[in-house]
């Protein structure tokens, strides 16, 4: 009889635990964060050229989907100008684990989109008006959507979002400051003095010359100042996201907007008096700025213009420089996956 007892004890308790864990299978609802059989970009992994008209005449932009998640959508501004959105693939790390559905874009004139090579339409209002088309095409709006940009991506979102942010559910404006000339204080004045003297020597007499072409300068800036202020890792071990965005830069591109130094804004480059300092504070929608401790931008300038938009909240990343989504990657997408998710939440009340 003790025997029997002991055999029906336990045979309850396994039956207990079939099926409590039956329940649980069943209370575990599917994710359909990957399931595309109803994307009209199925076939094409999530790829759509999205028409744009210009002065210029329609050229395509290429655009990439990654997940579904009808309350959470990120489209990707990368940097430059000309850049790629390759450098930005590390979101591929993070982004899916929290169920964020997001879009690379490569602006017009980048090396995946039409590249027309016209002049005439490199200017900032029109890469505006090319986000608003991208925005419309992709079907994004303001229960949704995240405008995110890095470097000169973050110019593009605050001059979008001072122009449409009835869009915008959320801005993040990652490693770029609201005023060129206070980034080319800051690189001439702090970053500049940091490097050995005789290399900073070398450099200015250089520019000074205007031998931006001169491979000697390309030579100091990637072995001096690319490791220390854009990705804080040897040359030879950046990620071949990285990598691979600086091969397709598009430089006609860049120096029109930018300039040839690395030491700021010169010449005659577009950017040269760009400045939206005394406007953010029109910017009402949530926005994450982002800065890091050894950055090309100013991260003091970053954690001032979360003070002056109406609902801003600042992200440090203690060792990130230009590219902290790579070298302070933890502290980098924790702080911009829990902005969206608070976001959402807040909507959602």
């Amino acid at each position: 009889m003790k025997n029997l007892g002991l055999i029906l004890f336990v045979f309850l308790i396994l039956q207990s635990c079939e099926n409590k864990q039956e329940g649980q299978k069943a209370s575990v609802k599917k994710s359909s964060y990957l399931d595309y059989s109803n994307r009209d970009d199925k076939l094409s992994g999530g790829v759509k050229m999205v028409p744009v008209q210009t002065s210029a005449g329609e050229f395509n932009v290429w655009t990439k989907r990654i997940g579904n998640n009808p309350d959470m959508k990120v489209l990707l501004l990368h940097g430059g100008p000309g850049f790629t959105h390759e450098y930005l693939e590390v979101f591929d790390s993070y982004f899916p684990n929290a169920e964020i559905e997001y879009y690379y874009y490569d602006q017009l004139e980048s090396f995946y989109s039409d590249m027309p090579n016209d002049s005439t339409l490199w200017s900032v209002d029109r890469y505006v008006d090319e986000v608003e088309q991208v925005r419309k095409a992709l079907g994004l709006n303001s229960d949704n959507f995240y405008l995110y940009g890095s470097s000169w991506g973050g110019i593009l979102c605050m001059e979008y979002a001072l122009k449409y942010q009835q869009n915008l559910k959320g801005l993040i404006i990652s490693n770029m400051m609201a005023s060129i000339q206070d980034y080319v204080a800051y690189a001439n004045d702090v970053l500049g003095p940091q490097l050995p003297t005789d290399v900073l020597e070398e450099i200015r007499d250089l520019e000074a010359k205007g031998d931006y072409a001169n491979p000697r300068y390309s030579e100091l800036i990637y072995n001096n100042y690319y490791p220390k202020h854009v990705l804080r890792m040897p040359l030879e071990e950046w990620p071949n996201p990285v990598n691979r965005a600086f091969a397709h830069v598009n430089m006609d591109f860049y120096v029109s907007m930018q300039g040839p130094s690395e030491f700021g804004v010169v010449g005659d480059a577009k950017l040269k008096n760009w400045d939206v300092k005394e406007e953010l504070s029109k910017i009402t929608v949530p926005t994450l700025a982002i800065g890091g401790a050894y950055d090309t931008m100013d991260p003091k300038h970053m954690e001032w213009i979360a003070s002056e938009v109406q609902n801003g909240q600042y992200l440090h990343c203690p060792n990130g420089s230009h590219l902290a989504m790579y070298d302070d990657a933890e502290i980098y997408f924790k702080g911009l996956i829990d902005f969206i998710k608070n976001v959402d939440l807040e909507k959602s009340k």
